[in-house]
C-alpha cells in the first residue's frame, strides 16, 4: 500500500539545507516534504509538533515490512524461528543501534534544551523511538516500496549475523523451557527496587527458583530488561550457561 505525499502544516520547522542529506542518502530516499522528516527528528521536549505520532506509525509499519522481508528471505525458518529473528531485529537494542552507527540520529535529533543537557541525544529508547518515527515519516512520503528498500540496506548486514538457532531465544524463555523440561515450576520474577525520575526509571528484579534453587538478582533501565538480566543470571547460576 502507498500513501501519497501529504504536506504537514503543524511540523516543526525544517532542518537546515544539506543537514540530512547523508540520512536521506542512507535510507535511500530523498523526502519531497522536508517536514515530515524534520517531524520524526523532533523530540516533545522541544515542539509541541514532535515525533511521537510518526513513531506509533512507523512502529507497524516497521514490524510488517520486516516479516514481509524475513518471510521471503528465510523460506527454511520455521514460524517460531521467524518470530525470533523478529524479534531481535525490532527490538529497543537493535533500533538504536541501526540510529546511530547507520543512520546519524545521534547528531540529527532535535531536542529541548533540558533534554540535550542529560545526553538525551545517546539515550538507546529516545534514539529507537526516533528510528520507527523516521520510517513513519519515510512510508508517508514514498510508500510501503521505500520502506522496504531501506529496511533490506540497514538490515541485512544484522541478519547475515544472526543464525536461525535457539541462541535467538530469549533468557527468560530459555529459562522457561530449562525448567519445564525437568518438571519444575515457572520462576517467579520480583520487583525488588524502583529508582530513579519517572520518564527514567531503573529497576532492580528477582528471579526466583523453586526448590531452594535460590534466587538471582539483577537491574536493567526497563522491568523486561531487568528480568531478562535476572534470566540470564539464573542460566548461569543453574549451569545452563557459562558466565
Amino acid at each position: 500500500m502507498s500513501v501519497s505525499p501529504s504536506k504537514n502544516p503543524s511540523s516543526c520547522a525544517e532542518p537546515a539545507v544539506g543537514e540530512t542529506a547523508a540520512l536521506e542518502a542512507r535510507l535511500g530516499h530523498r523526502f519531497t516534504d522536508p517536514a515530515l522528516l524534520a517531524t520524526a527528528l523532533t523530540h516533545r521536549s522541544l515542539s509541541p509538533h514532535h515525533n511521537e505520532r510518526l513513531e506509533f506509525l512507523g512502529d507497524a509499519v516497521l514490524g510488517m515490512a520486516v516479516t514481509d522481508w524475513l518471510y521471503g528471505s528465510r523460506p527454511e525458518a520455521t514460524e517460531g524461528e521467524l518470530s525470533r529473528l523478529r524479534a531481535r531485529l525490532v527490538r529497543g537494542e537493535s533500533l538504536a543501534s541501526l540510529a546511530r552507527d547507520q543512520l546519524g540520529l545521534e547528531g540529527l535529533l532535535r531536542l529541548g534544551e533540558g533534554e540535550m543537557k542529560g545526553g538525551g541525544q545517546f539515550r538507546a529508547s529516545l534514539l529507537a523511538n526516533a528510528f520507527e518515527a523516521v520510517i513513519g515519516a519515510l512510508y508517508l512520503d514514498g510508500g510501503y516500496l521505500a520502506v522496504q528498500r531501506a529496511v533490506k540496506a540497514l538490515l541485512q548486514p544484522v541478519l547475515e549475523a544472526l543464525p536461525v538457532s535457539d541462541d535467538l531465544k530469549d533468557p527468560k524463555t530459555r529459562l522457561q523451557e530449562w525448567l519445564q523440561g525437568r518438571g519444575r515450576a515457572l520462576p517467579v520474577y520480583e520487583i525488588r527496587k524502583v529508582s530513579g525520575p519517572e520518564h527514567h526509571r531503573y529497576f532492580t528484579v528477582a528471579c526466583v527458583i523453586d526448590r531452594d534453587g535460590g534466587e538471582f538478582v539483577a537491574a536493567g533501565g526497563s522491568r523486561r530488561r531487568a528480568e531478562q538480566a535476572a534470566a540470564r543470571r539464573a542460566l548461569q547460576g543453574l549451569g545452563v550457561e557459562q558466565s
